[in-house]
């Protein structure tokens, strides 16, 4: 399968970017996993941010083909346990879905084009944290769908 997480912005702190190039790494016997930063737009207005957000979405889904299935992260989305999170990918996996994408907005959210374009709504947590850590969490859970999926020790 081929994941690819679709990201606003680039990861500046070196823990946080050692963590993600760990389970990206460890991702390699399972998935062929793709990390596509984009430039979020800068918002000097307060009022401007569903424009930004509008053209952060166009960004966006030019790089989702047709046949993708699209997740993306919402605070509004479907929460999941890490054994249900892998069930949906096992799912996807044996309904012939070859590439799984997620997308990863901005600090402000995602567009309404990218949301309505979602096949899946996900919400990480109702918690709040930093935004950074969205992408390592992220990949986390993927790591531990795999192992969970192919019954190997990691999952606890």
């Amino acid at each position: 399968m081929k994941i690819k997480i679709i990201a606003l912005g680039k990861i500046k702190e070196k823990f946080l970017k050692d963590g993600i190039g760990e389970f990206l790494k460890r991702l390699t016997p399972y998935a062929s996993v793709e990390i596509t930063e984009i430039s979020p737009v800068e918002i000097k207005d307060e009022n401007l941010i569903q424009k930004a957000l509008d053209e952060e979405g166009e960004k966006i889904l030019q790089h989702i083909k047709p046949q993708s299935f699209v997740t993306t992260l919402e605070i509004g989305g479907t929460a999941l346990s890490s054994e249900d999170f892998a069930k949906k990918i096992e799912t996807l996996t044996n309904d012939g879905i070859s590439e799984l994408v997620f997308v990863i907005g901005s600090s402000c959210g995602i567009s309404k084009k990218v949301s309505q374009r979602a096949d899946f709504k996900l919400s990480m947590s109702k918690m709040t944290f930093l935004h950074q850590f969205a992408r390592l969490i992220l990949v986390e859970q993927i790591y531990r769908a795999f192992k969970i999926i192919k019954k190997e020790t990691y999952h606890k």
